[in-house]
């Protein structure tokens, strides 16, 4: 009788989300054989927010049927998104997934030192090697506008710039060769 007169009042106003109060408690157990026990509640929410929404959308019947049919949807729902999202390709935003990388003194030393190397690796580049890798890599211009802007080819600028990326490599590894433990230092 009881959910008779919540089938009524969702008839007469009320809302099918109040009418819906009473089937909480199965609504949770229906996800939690489902889902993970952390998303059962977003879960319930978001099928009272979808029976809250469907205002105007005429008699239901069968409420009980209407709201697990409406559950059954927004499962699917989610792993439609969860698939185009691949969502099992991501991680939790923790520590031990993304460490955070502190401005300690000794780091903002390193990276000076890093900055010097590099500006003294660009001023040992012939003329051309270095505005090449300054236009496409500091100034963002592509390939053939660089070639345009120095009248050489592209492949020519490419040449120039790989060369470049090299110099700069190999420098920025001898810096830090000193800094690396040497294998089997620790044994």
């Amino acid at each position: 009788m009881a959910l008779a007169n919540l089938a009524a009042g969702a008839r007469g106003g009320e809302g099918l989300a109040h009418a819906s109060l009473p089937y909480q408690q199965a609504l949770k157990a229906f996800f939690r054989r489902r889902v993970e026990g952390g998303e059962v509640d977003d879960l319930v929410q978001e099928v009272l927010l979808r029976l809250h929404n469907r205002r105007d959308g005429g008699e239901v019947a069968n409420l009980g049927s209407f709201i697990f049919q409406t559950a059954t949807n927004v499962l699917l729902d989610r792993r439609r998104r969860d698939t185009v999202r691949k969502r099992q390709a991501h991680c939790e935003l923790e520590e031990v997934h993304h460490p955070l990388d502190e401005l300690s003194p000794d780091r903002i030393l390193q990276a000076k030192e890093q900055a010097a190397v590099a500006a003294a690796a660009l001023g040992d580049l012939p003329l051309r090697t270095r505005a090449a890798f300054m236009l496409v890599r500091f100034e963002g211009m592509s390939y053939k506008a660089a070639a345009a802007q120095l009248g050489l080819s592209v492949s020519a600028v490419e040449k120039h710039v790989a060369k470049a990326l090299k110099h700069l490599t190999s420098r920025l590894q001898e810096h830090d060769a000193p800094h690396r433990p040497k294998p089997g230092f620790f044994r």
